[in-house]
């Protein structure tokens, strides 16, 4: 018996794998998005723990307003270790403080600590009595609450 070989596959050989150029022109596509992905991730996750901080802020003053009710002033509170300063890290990212304390006023700030302090645009975030907010960064208190 006489096999012949089939001449579709005489002469040609078998290619498997990739070559150089397909996998460094992967990996540069892969960079390319690398680079663009990345620092936007940054900027969502400092808008997010901005976003929390701001809510703290919220519930420290409503704190502050139940502190009042009670003893018909601000000059004497204690901020306490509330939950929405201690869950998610947050007290990992921001330092809480009430300032400008007397009998009708107070000032609760969040001041960013550690990677949160690349937070240039807002700074330290600002609350008051009066419900005044504010911001110490470069785009202001209307961007940022």
């Amino acid at each position: 018996m006489h096999f012949l070989r089939s001449p579709s596959r005489a002469g040609r050989r078998s290619v498997r794998g990739f070559s150089l150029i397909e996998l460094m022109i992967t990996v540069a596509i892969i960079g390319i998005l690398a680079a663009i992905a990345y620092p936007s991730y940054q900027s969502h996750v400092l808008r997010t723990q901005r976003a929390a901080a701001k809510a703290c802020l919220s519930e420290l003053a409503q704190f502050m307003e139940r502190h009042y009710t009670t003893n018909l002033t601000y000059a004497d509170a204690v901020l306490p270790n509330l939950d929405c300063r201690t869950q998610g890290n947050l007290d990992q990212r921001y330092d809480f403080a009430a300032g400008n304390l007397g009998r009708r006023t107070y000032t609760l700030t969040a001041a960013p600590k550690g990677a949160q302090a690349r937070d240039t645009d807002c700074g330290n975030l600002t609350l008051n009595q009066a419900g005044t907010r504010g911001a110490t960064g470069t785009k202001g208190p209307e961007h940022c609450w």
